[in-house]
């Protein structure tokens, strides 16, 4: 069966919406606060940085988005370490520790690799989660404009296209283990937002509901029998996105290979300026600092990237894909839609 295009905003153009003046883009920003004045304050965002690629020399100097922020103590700890080796001239209680750079260029190499592993794994649970909120957008985008097709007017189907819409807002709130009714009292049924907070899934009880309102209108004559069965088609799909969605929110990486790469970084780290100290003497904490910056960056950039789902600057925009299947779901229904969620001043995408 086709599907219908994903229109998710690119990057690319959200980077240009980025490159605006900084007036406009806090008008866009609070009209999108504004909207959402009704709905229940959280203390936590979905929090993404998505900005246009600044000129390589600024791109040095870069604090938001950087990782900088989040091992800035392991590096202090490793340049007061490397210091005190170069004055104490590698010598720990008068022993002379005797080691040289061959074994940490053996180390180095395995080292790499191993974290290239950790990345390339963290990644491909990053872009996975991703592509499954593509399928949430498409088939939500199916069940509604089949819905308006195969079923009656607006006005009969407006709940049901509503409800989709509600039931994005359930698989995130779900993920996020937040409040199974936040942000869904305009989308919802009353009885079902109801229902939600006495259930360990609510998403299951939505796509259930959505069930129920199909198997009404084929009792009451609205929808023929084997066009309940497409739209059940695209609700299964739906339902498997979902379920794809909780496998990687509740199976993350195991803790023996973070625990394996945390401490062979750490020691190598911490060996590292004996290894320097008497071939390169003063110049032993800047280079120091520098391996382990790469070292640490790259573990703490594939802890962020696996759990897609966070609230970290790195993971998915939930907040921002959820609006954008609201927009759909408005503008089928010839219904004025809510602004579009865009990063701000600080290109933090809520």
């Amino acid at each position: 069966m086709p599907s219908v295009p994903e229109r998710v905003p690119t990057v690319r153009a959200m980077c240009r919406l980025c490159a605006r003046k900084k007036g406009r883009i806090l008008a866009q920003a609070k009209m999108g606060r504004s909207a959402h004045n009704s709905a229940p304050h959280h203390r936590w965002l979905s929090l993404m940085i998505v900005r246009p690629r600044p000129h390589w020399l600024r791109m040095l100097f870069v604090r938001r988005g950087s990782l900088l922020p989040r091992i800035l103590g392991q590096l202090v700890f490793i340049v007061t370490l490397s210091t005190l080796v170069v004055l104490l001239h590698g010598q720990v209680f008068h022993w002379k520790v005797t080691l040289t750079s061959v074994p940490f260029s053996l180390m180095g190499v395995a080292l790499a690799i191993f974290l290239g592993f950790r990345i390339n794994a963290s990644y491909d649970r990053y872009w996975e989660a991703r592509k499954q909120w593509g399928v949430i957008l498409v088939e939500t985008r199916n069940l509604a404009r089949k819905s308006l097709a195969m079923v009656g007017p607006v006005q009969e189907v407006r709940p049901f296209v509503h409800a989709l819409a509600g039931c994005a807002a359930t698989v995130r709130n779900h993920l996020r283990a937040e409040s199974p009714d936040h942000g869904t009292a305009h989308l919802l049924p009353p009885e079902l937002r109801t229902r939600l907070l006495e259930r360990r899934h609510p998403p299951q009880q939505v796509l259930r509901w959505l069930s129920e309102w199909l198997r009404e209108q084929r009792q009451r004559g609205t929808l023929q029998p084997v066009l309940q069965v497409s739209l059940e088609d695209s609700l299964d799909a739906l339902s498997m996105a979902i379920g794809s969605c909780e496998r990687i929110a509740s199976t993350p990486l195991p803790f023996t290979y973070s625990v394996i790469l945390h401490r062979t970084a750490y020691f190598y780290c911490m060996l590292l300026p004996f290894g320097l100290v008497d071939a390169i003497g003063a110049m032993t904490p800047l280079v120091v600092a520098f391996v382990s910056y790469t070292f640490f960056a790259l573990e703490s950039l594939s802890d962020e990237l696996e759990e897609p789902f966070g609230r970290e600057q790195n993971d998915l925009a939930l907040d921002a894909m959820v609006r954008t299947i609201e927009i759909s779901m408005c503008e089928l229904l010839d219904e004025p839609p809510p602004p579009a969620l865009q990063p701000d001043a600080n290109y933090v995408l809520n």
